[in-house]
């Protein structure tokens, strides 16, 4: 569930290009050196002892998890017999996963802080192992329902008014009975998932703790060490050098393990392919769509409608490569700012201070929880040696939410904790509000909370800009944004899709596969004005949400419903109350009918053509203003 495992990582553009000065790890950062943890001050981590005060007492808990969950065993075969007997037994379950989450939160985050370091590879692996065998124990629930009669069931809610909290749940469930398979296939496809993951873990284990990208040379000619928080720097650098050395060392270091990355995304494709035909779904989009009762039409208009309005997409390039001056575009260009001199950087502390008054807009209590939030020990500001990379928000049930970040005082990061933060808030509201069965928000509304902070945050700036170039410097950043966390989602949703239907036609694949189809989809969104380099193809197989089984269409639909809804927010205060309905909504209801109450029907075109006219009228604003100077 989003509020048991690490949300996504921001889709969050990093804009300028500097070594972060007010560093709280001078001492390294001079030399080019990733940070050692011991060199971070305790202020700018997060306090996992909230979880556990220590590892004694998360062993006790797993210890205690090992001896309860056989205890499910005691309800297998008897669930028909009354109301108050499935009631024991879908409260033990819930009782047992609340815990399982927890263990496996406080595991994720401890590795998430240092990833080579083998006991937490170790302590992850073992809650990893306990999970599939609870899931396996807690197997038969499903199907077992489902075998009750109708009339008989409906008798149980009667008789015992507990069973109103799993209403909902049981009524899905009858939905989904086609593709629920019988017990024994159930367990079978349960003790599944200590293999599923395996690729998934793959890739993180060789991006995360054993590659390098080795050194590159700064604008001042400065040997630096590379590595995935630094390379989103030197690619806004202003120095075309540092941005195509940077391009090149990252997406060569990829390339010496193409065909490993090619067997790793081919392992995981075929996982979603064997789940598919397990359980008898036609397609794999289908499976994934169904889960939450997403039509299909939703995944197939948001790429059909960005394909047939991509021109403001090409309009963007051809500016880019007029103000820039260059006779060729090139993927390394793309993130350079149309606007030099406005690479101010951020101390972690303005960054929480523009967010703070960036969502004060949203009124009580969502201001005062907000910032409750950052001074309680929820989040990992710094990067450091074999830290995750990226952002993510993480947590579960029964503790608090997390953020991890690699904050380098970019502006970019700075909306990257307003995205992480909305994550985090939706889970603090939803676990306050909904019993454990509903807290498994989807992904389909997750994004909507944090993308729609960015987007309080970048109005909040617009409408404070102190002159005509810090304006535009945020225009240009608006529009960057659209262009990452709309348009190019969902250009990775066309190549998820594209890879899945050729597995499920009958096909095969190689890293030649992967980075051909891949470059063939990216150069017709650019069009002719952008010249894709052959490295750039790597890009097909680096992406680490081709793990989770069409994930990143979302964050597209997610980042326009949320143009809209934070426009509301603005414009009517009565509206504010009606998302905090939404934010506080986990899976009591399907995520299409949570987005429509909160005003959003994502079943139409139009959230999709907004986005695209509002990114190019904001091209054509800035355009403006260039021409202007």
């Amino acid at each position: 569930m989003p509020n048991s495992k690490f949300s996504a990582i921001g889709a969050v553009l990093c804009l300028m290009a500097l070594i972060l000065l007010s560093s709280p790890f001078r001492s390294t950062a001079e030399t080019g050196d990733v940070p050692r943890r011991a060199d971070i001050d305790n202020k700018y981590k997060w306090n996992l002892e909230l979880i556990y005060p220590d590892l004694t007492s998360w062993e006790k808990d797993y210890d205690s998890l090992e001896g309860s969950y056989v205890q499910l065993e005691s309800y297998k075969g008897r669930l028909g017999e009354s109301g108050d007997i499935l009631y024991e037994c879908l409260k033990l379950n819930d009782k047992i996963n609340i815990l399982v989450d927890k263990l496996s939160t406080y595991a994720g985050l401890k590795l998430s802080e240092d990833n080579r370091i083998s006991s937490r590879q170790e302590l992850s692996g073992r809650i990893r192992g306990l999970r599939s065998k609870v899931r396996h124990a807690s197997s038969f629930i499903e199907p077992e329902l489902l075998g009750i009669d109708p009339d008989k069931l409906n008798g149980f809610m009667l008789e015992n008014r507990k069973l109103d909290t799993y209403h909902f749940y049981i009524e899905d469930l009858i939905r989904r009975h086609e593709y629920i398979l019988s017990p024994p296939e159930e367990a079978i496809l349960a003790l599944s998932g200590m293999m599923a993951d395996a690729p998934d873990r793959i890739y993180s284990m060789l991006v995360d703790a054993d590659m390098s990208f080795g050194t590159v040379y700064d604008e001042d000619s400065t040997p630096v060490e590379l590595t995935e928080e630094r390379y989103t720097k030197f690619r806004t650098s202003t120095d075309r050098r540092v941005r195509r050395d940077a391009h090149k060392a990252y997406y060569g270091a990829f390339e010496k393990y193409a065909n490993t990355l090619a067997a790793s995304l081919d392992g995981s494709l075929r996982k979603d392919y064997f789940y598919m035909k397990s359980r008898g779904y036609e397609s794999c989009l289908q499976m994934s769509l169904f889960r939450n009762n997403i039509p299909l039409s939703v995944y197939y208009n948001l790429i059909e409608t960005v394909n047939n309005n991509l021109e403001p997409l090409h309009k963007w390039a051809a500016l880019k490569k007029k103000i820039l001056g260059y006779d060729t575009l090139y993927p390394y260009d793309l993130y350079v700012p149309l606007v030099p001199n406005q690479n101010k950087e951020h101390s972690y502390e303005e960054a929480e201070s523009l967010v703070v008054k960036a969502i004060a807009v949203m009124g009580e209590p969502y201001a005062s929880d907000f910032r409750r939030g950052l001074a309680s020990g929820w989040i990992d500001v710094y990067e450091t040696r074999g830290k995750s990379s990226g952002a993510f928000s993480g947590g579960s049930y029964a503790t608090p939410p997390y953020v991890l970040l690699n904050y380098n005082g970019t502006i970019g990061w700075v909306f990257t904790l307003a995205h992480e933060m909305g994550h985090s808030m939706q889970s603090y509201y939803v676990n306050r509000t909904e019993p454990y069965i509903y807290s498994d928000y989807t992904t389909f509304v997750a994004e909507v909370a944090s993308t729609l902070n960015e987007t309080l945050l970048m109005k909040y700036l617009l409408q404070n800009a102190k002159d005509k170039r810090e304006k535009m410097s945020l225009l240009n950043l608006y529009i960057t944004n659209i262009r990452t966390t709309f348009f190019r989602q969902v250009m990775f949703a066309e190549f998820e899709l594209a890879i899945h239907m050729h597995l499920e036609n009958g096909g095969a694949f190689s890293a030649d596969y992967f980075r051909e189809t891949f470059s063939e989809i990216y150069q017709k969104y650019w069009g002719e004005t952008l010249e894709v380099d052959d490295l750039n193809s790597m890009l097909s197989m680096t992406v680490p949400h081709f793990y989770w089984e069409y994930y990143v269409y979302q964050y597209a639909t997610c980042f326009a419903a949320a143009q809209l809804m934070a426009q509301d927010i603005i414009d009517d205060k009565n509206y504010v109350d009606t998302y905090m309905r939404f934010l506080s909504t986990g899976s009591s209801e399907y995520p299409v009918d949570v987005l429509r109450d909160a005003g959003v029907d994502m079943t139409t075109p139009e959230p999709i053509l907004h986005t695209i006219r509002l990114f190019s009228d904001l091209v054509d604003e800035l355009e403006t203003l260039l021409n202007e100077n």
